[in-house]
């Protein structure tokens, strides 16, 4: 199975918003500028000073193997404090299955993001259904892990060659022809060879999933590549070809 770089999950695109009068701090404080804005600041701080603070104690408990601590901070109301917790745990080799389909299930992409990775090795958690999740990060990076298993998950195939055509998102296209590729199941072939003329990240991706194929549309595919206006997918295309 070909190896898959794992995707880069801080989109700049997805960033918070800048500044600005009435903008919301990260505790969910409205910044207005009445009276009370000071006082609701001050508050802010502490909550986020909080956090941090429980953040560090989950990832110190994962170092630690202090299971009860890392137990207690999977139940923060903090998502941030509970996918930490939830990796501790998974460090100290005291993650269950159960934990991990709680954190697929959880309200938060930040935790389900986290839970993703966390049961790439855990064949018994499903992750057929996160490719459709709503949050197109977590489909990233459910597409990412379908791609990790082996054998595959029943359905992942022709989920992942759905995404690769339909999604909206073009990082999860590209995460989900990776992912095709790594598997090399010829169901997904079809989609792989729809994806050498999507955008240029994705294109360069596909040719690469063409590696484990062979055949006369590969064949025509590459040779298509070969004159591609990305160099990037004109390389990818040469070095299978060489």
């Amino acid at each position: 199975m070909a190896m898959i770089v794992p995707p880069a999950h801080a989109r700049a695109r997805r960033s918070a918003g800048r500044g600005g009068p009435g903008r919301t701090l990260s505790c969910g404080v409205s910044m207005g500028k009445d009276k009370g804005a000071t006082a609701n600041r001050r508050n802010c701080s502490r909550v986020d000073a909080d956090d941090a603070t429980s953040r560090a104690a989950a990832a110190v408990a994962g170092h630690t193997g202090d299971e009860p601590t890392a137990r207690r901070l999977v139940g923060s109301d903090d998502p941030s404090v509970r996918a930490t917790a939830l990796a501790a745990l998974g460090r100290m080799g005291r993650l269950t299955d159960d934990d991990v389909r709680s954190g697929l299930a959880d309200g938060s992409p930040v935790v389900r993001r986290r839970a993703v990775a966390l049961a790439v090795d855990r064949t018994a958690v499903p992750l057929v259904p996160l490719l459709d999740d709503a949050d197109a990060d977590v489909a990233e990076q459910a597409a990412w892990a379908c791609g990790e298993r082996q054998p595959p998950e029943d359905g992942a195939v022709a989920a992942l060659a759905r995404l690769t055509t339909d999604h909206d998102d073009p990082l999860v296209r590209e995460a989900a022809v990776a992912a095709l590729g790594a598997i090399g199941d010829p169901a997904g072939l079809d989609a792989i060879l729809a994806a050498t003329r999507d955008k240029p990240a994705v294109r360069r991706r596909a040719v690469l999933a063409l590696a484990p194929f062979d055949g006369p549309a590969v064949d025509a595919a590459l040779q298509e590549a070969l004159g591609d206006r990305d160099w990037q997918v004109r390389q990818a295309a040469e070095d299978l070809l060489g």
